[in-house]
């Protein structure tokens, strides 16, 4: 799947591959600690949020979201 920018394709790419490192190298045996993969998600995680503001999408967040709107644990 795509990245919502090709700004951020790159990113994404790198994200994904460290996130499938880390779940197959670590997670499966084990090893929760996901912090290595940390750096580059909040570079795409950054990336991706100024894109959508650039498409004018809006996605509040969980925090704003009134308590009668949320999902139900």
């Amino acid at each position: 799947m795509n990245s919502v920018s090709k700004d951020c394709q790159e990113l994404k790419s790198l994200y994904d591959n460290c996130f499938n490192q880390w779940y197959s190298e670590k997670f499966l045996r084990g090893v929760l600690d996901d912090s290595t993969c940390e750096p580059v998600f909040k570079q795409y995680q950054s990336c991706v949020q100024e894109a959508l503001k650039k498409l004018k999408i809006e996605i509040p967040k969980i925090e704003e979201i009134p308590s009668e709107e949320k999902p139900k644990e």
